[in-house]
Order: structure tokens, then sequence, then C-alpha cells
């Protein structure tokens, strides 16, 4: 089992309803998944959604000023919103065969594959703090706010000890 800290990713706070942020974006964005707490990936892009009318976009950083212009936060219509939030998660990679274990010491969520299945994501805990968790090949990621990124780096250094 393994542990990373990821770096930074251009993430984008999307909400509205899917129909208008399709209008406004849908051609930079991956297809928009079908069922809430899943995501599509598509071209490193991957499009969450976490909510009624509300979706997270994570990105390379590198992509971010592309990005920026596509969506064009500044000039969306009213009924949208478009906020880039890079700068407020931190991610962190859990892999390996043990990974689900150290999940279940971080969170209470249930992630058995029978629950938690393949492109599942949610909101939840992770060391009792505001989390999103996804299911990736081989274990888990998870974002928290980025002020507490050393402080769960520590926690699970411990909990991998």
């Amino acid at each position: 089992m393994t542990f990373q800290r990821q770096k930074i990713s251009a993430l984008f706070d999307l909400k509205g309803k899917a129909e208008g942020v399709a209008d406004w974006a849908g051609a930079h964005l991956p297809a928009f998944p079908e069922q809430p707490n899943t995501f599509t990936d598509k071209g490193g892009m991957a499009l969450c959604y976490i909510g009624r009318d509300h979706w997270i976009l994570r990105a390379e950083i590198d992509n971010e000023e592309a990005l920026l212009e596509a969506l064009k936060p500044e000039d969306a219509p009213p009924d949208l919103s478009i906020v880039r939030v890079s700068d407020t998660m931190t991610f962190f990679r859990v892999t390996g065969p043990d990974a689900a274990q150290i999940m279940a010491i971080a969170s209470p969520l249930d992630l058995h594959p029978a629950v938690f299945s393949d492109h599942a994501v949610t909101f939840t805990e992770v060391f009792h703090l505001k989390a999103l968790v996804r299911r990736i090949e081989d274990g888990f990621e998870f974002a928290i706010e980025q002020s507490f990124a050393n402080l769960v780096e520590d926690y699970l250094s411990r909990a991998t000890a």
C-alpha cells in the first residue's frame, strides 16, 4: 500500500441545470455523468457529479488557463456558476492491495465495490475532515481542504506505518 500527495490540480466548481452547463461549456468537458455521485473522465479531465445541478471539473494544472478561457466564468449566463477553485483542495492517492483497509481507518464511508463501484465519487469525511472521495484504479483518491494537507499526510504516514 502506498499513498501519494498529488500536485495541485485545475479545479472548477460548476452549478446550474445540466442542459445549461452543457450548452455553455459542454464542448470542453467530459460527458456528463448520468448518475449522481459518479464521474466521467476524458483526456486527463474528470467531471464529478456531486449534487443536484452541481459538478466539479478536475484537470491537470497545465490546462487551467486554457480551461479558464474556454469556460469563460465571468461571461457565463446568470443561471450558471463557474468558479475556479484550484487552490482550495489537496488530493491524495491511496493505492495497493491494502488501500481499502487504510481508507477504512480514515473514513466512515462504505467503500466496498458493491456499494462504491467504479466511477463512484462523493463527499464524506476523511480523518474527520470534509473530503471528496473517488475510486481509482487500484485504490482511492481523496481531496481535502488544502490547509489540512500536512496534517492528513502525517495521519496517512501513521496509518501506513
